[in-house]
């Protein structure tokens, strides 16, 4: 036994020593990726995606990157049946080391890590492409460029990235259909054999058309639920203040103050006596504002803003009317918030509100520089700010230490309430003491003037309502309406920025506007409706601030100017804080805020925007149309909700419409059908209506059979002669397909109405039955 076992393993050490391995200096040729198409292409993807990082970050890494990338690929190509022991060890150093810099620099940026990840994915890749021997490095590559795209897609603010975005699936495409070759073992040996989306142009564009419209239709159509799921906000990197933040001290460049030059800093600044206003800064985002300037601003994008909801970016308010202008009596009694060291997030005090109210988060980019004002919706809670402290007056305002510097990133909360008009009509006039203090304040020299006028505006409104058998305007929200709507309506903006004179040292604006000028420049409407409000008792107070300004349906984005902004009137409601009316012509009586839903608010904002190309009978008509869809699909949805004879009714309808439906789709499939056929040669046509026929009868045609095969087996489905009119008819299209045979199209044609008039009579003999 012990010899035998010898034996045993002797033969198999023998049988170990015969056997052939394969080298270990070279990877097996079914693992490496010889198709230079498809690595040209994915390194093409890589550089997109490299590209479209620097274009939404505004960084640089195009520079060393793409060159890097692309010696790394031309090496690994002839390098690809290599081991490359070496360099894969050295590879993995400098990727360790790229993640040891990753991690230093996550630290330094907590609150937004995008370009971080971007940078260490885009150093990873470098590294990555020395060595990609096989279609499954390949594929990590593929992966890396399209993370990069994901991360500019989220970074970026503008349309640049668009056509990134374009190019990127345009590459994509063959990449897949590449890939899918080279899984399936398909080589170009011998014959060459191209992509089908290389091959066939027409039907590479079809392809990417139709992509691109599902991706544009899926993007329209996507629901934006309210409320962000992350609370990781977007905000710059930490700015530490040097020097003493007292907060009262307003910022802006666009007023002069005594004794310095443009740009001078101050809690005031404005200057009596009028003069011209800077068209760069507005200037009502001051403490003191002077609305005797004359001047026009010219257009420049100061911020884009992501908000859950449009609305007014609020910047600051004024209690104090100075006759020509505005000012904040309380400017020193700010009350400085500070984070916490390991937090961006600076919490705020809210008032108490009885209403509801929809908590909405807003992201601001700073694109050009603005005051040390913050903007944001009312009422804001929480505010995630680059600065380690910020402070906010008593008017709601939110003042930073420093200005607004260019790419600058804050996010706000904010708590806004609902605008429910038969609520605020009931809050009646039982005002606080603090309120009446500050915000009934008028000056004596025209209280009454303006309040004899105000209340004959009325009057008279009132006079018509009675006459109608209407109730007379009573509660201050509609009279606030009616006075905003009067202004509008009654008073116009001159053309020209410096039409009206100045107003004299004596002279006040507001009775200038009602009883001089006839109207005023668009400031001045809110300054007069405040005024009117204060004379007859209702407390309000100026608000300067920005509109929503353009929103860009593909970024998502409200891109907001210098040219937006400007001031209105916010009126108190006891309970129910400030709300806002705008008395400028051409503007919204009610600014936009918050609605009951908005999960499709974005495909109502894109419509808004094609609307706006259109023409105006056009665009009605759409609106009308879309109108009436949603009403009735609103009523429809209805009815399941009043029990179950509704529920029965909706049932029956919806039933009504799928058959509707399933016969409309029928007759296009017939319509389409008979378009194509119409596109056909004679010869062609008959053929093809004969197959339709004959699987209309079950018998259907493998696409594997040759037409004269086809023929024989109809001899096994329909009665002798009809098969004898398909074999003659298919005869007749390989004869003419691949023979050049000019086919007897009125012999065939005659033969094929027979079969099918036969046809008829046997249907209509089997129903009379």
């Amino acid at each position: 036994m012990p010899s035998s076992k010898r034996v045993t393993k002797s033969l198999k050490m023998r049988l170990l020593a015969n056997r052939k391995f394969p080298p270990l200096t070279a990877a097996t040729a079914t693992e490496v990726e010889d198709s230079i198409l498809l690595r040209v292409l994915v390194q093409a993807l890589v550089i997109v995606g490299i590209i479209a990082v620097d274009i939404a970050g505004e960084t640089q890494s195009s520079l060393w990157a793409i060159p890097l990338s692309i010696m790394g690929a031309t090496w690994s190509w002839y390098r690809r049946r290599e081991r490359n022991i070496g360099l894969k060890f050295c590879i993995a150093i400098a990727m360790l080391a790229a993640m040891a810099a990753f991690f230093g620099k996550l630290l330094g940026q907590l609150n937004d890590t995008r370009l971080v990840l971007a940078e260490f994915l885009i150093q990873v890749q470098v590294f990555h492409s020395f060595d990609v021997p096989r279609r499954k490095d390949l594929g990590y590559s593929i992966v890396i460029g399209l993370i990069l795209l994901g991360v500019a897609g989220t970074v970026s603010q503008t349309l640049a990235f668009a056509p990134i975005l374009i190019l990127f699936l345009a590459i994509a495409l063959p990449v897949l259909v590449l890939d899918y070759r080279s899984r399936l073992g398909i080589k170009g040996s011998g014959k060459k054999i191209k992509p089908i989306a290389l091959t066939n142009i027409k039907s590479g564009s079809k392809l990417f058309l139709v992509i691109l419209s599902l991706g544009l239709l899926i993007f329209g159509f996507l629901p934006r639920f309210p409320g962000y799921q992350l609370r990781t906000f977007p905000v710059s990197q930490t700015i530490d203040f040097k020097g003493q933040f007292n907060g009262s001290t307003v910022v802006n460049p666009g007023y002069v103050k005594e004794g310095k030059g443009s740009g001078g800093t101050g809690t005031g600044g404005a200057q009596e006596g009028g003069g011209k206003a800077d068209s760069t800064f507005y200037y009502g985002f001051n403490s003191t504002i002077d609305q005797n300037l004359r001047g026009e601003l010219k257009p420049k994008i100061v911020m884009r803003v992501r908000s859950q909801s449009e609305g007014f970016w609020r910047v600051l308010a004024f209690d104090k009317y100075t006759g020509k202008g505005w000012e904040i009596s309380r400017n020193e009694q700010v009350e400085k918030v500070a984070r916490s060291s390991w937090s961006y997030q600076i919490s705020l005090p809210l008032p108490l509100i009885r209403g509801r109210t929809q908590e909405v988060v807003q992201t601001y980019t700073i694109v050009s520089p603005l005051p040390n004002l913050i903007p944001a919706l009312a009422y804001p809670k929480q505010v995630y700010f680059p600065t380690r402290e910020i402070a906010m007056d008593l008017e709601g305002g939110l003042r930073s230490p420093v200005g607004l510097g260019k790419d600058m990133s804050y996010t706000v909360i904010s708590e806004v309430p609902y605008r429910n008009r038969a609520t605020l009509q009931l809050t009646g006039n039982q005002y606080p003491k603090n309120i009446q203090a500050y915000y009934l304040q008028v000056p004596c020299e025209i209280k009454a003037k303006v309040r004899d006028r105000t209340e004959e505006i009325l009057a008279n409104y009132n006079q018509e309502r009675v006459a109608k058998s209407n109730k007379p305007l009573t509660s201050a929200y509609e009279k606030t309406l009616y006075l905003a709507q009067y202004l509008k309506q009654r008073y116009t903006i001159p053309n020209n920025p410096f039409g009206l004179p100045l107003f004299a040292k004596d002279e006040d604006l507001v009775e200038a506007f009602l009883f001089k000028n006839q109207g005023g420049y668009p400031d001045q409407f809110s300054t007069t409706l405040t005024i009117m409000l204060r004379s007859i008792g209702i407390p309000s107070r100026l608000v300067a601030g920005f509109s929503p300004g353009q929103f860009n349906p593909f970024t998502g984005l409200y891109v907001v100017r210098n040219t937006d902004a400007y001031a209105m009137t916010e009126v108190y409601f006891p309970g129910y804080g400030w709300f806002a009316f705008d008395p400028i012509p051409s503007h919204p009586l009610i600014p936009p805020s918050i609605e009951e839903s908005q999960t499709f608010g974005v495909l109502r904002k894109f419509w808004q925007w094609i609307a706006g190309w259109l023409p105006t009978p056009v665009a009605g008509l759409l609106n009308n149309i879309f109108l009436g869809l949603g009403n009735a699909i609103a009523w429809f949805l209805a009815l399941f909700a009043q029990g179950w004879l509704g529920t029965l009714l909706g049932l029956i309808i919806a039933t009504g419409l799928g058959f509707v439906g399933w016969l409309g789709f029928g007759q296009w499939r017939r319509w389409l059908d008979f378009r194509r056929l119409a596109k056909l040669p004679p010869m062609e046509r008959l053929y093809q209506q004969m197959l339709a026929w004959t699987a209309n009868k079950g018998d259907y045609k493998h696409p594997s059979q040759t037409p004269l095969e086809y023929a024989q087996g109809a001899y096994h489905h329909h009665v002798g002669s009809t098969a004898e009119v398909i074999e003659e008819i298919c005869q007749a299209y390989v004869g003419w397909r691949y023979g050049s045979q000019a086919p007897n199209l009125s012999y065939l044609l005659q033969r094929w109405q027979i079969v099918r008039a036969k046809d008829v009579r046997v249907g209509l003999s089997k129903r009379s039955q």
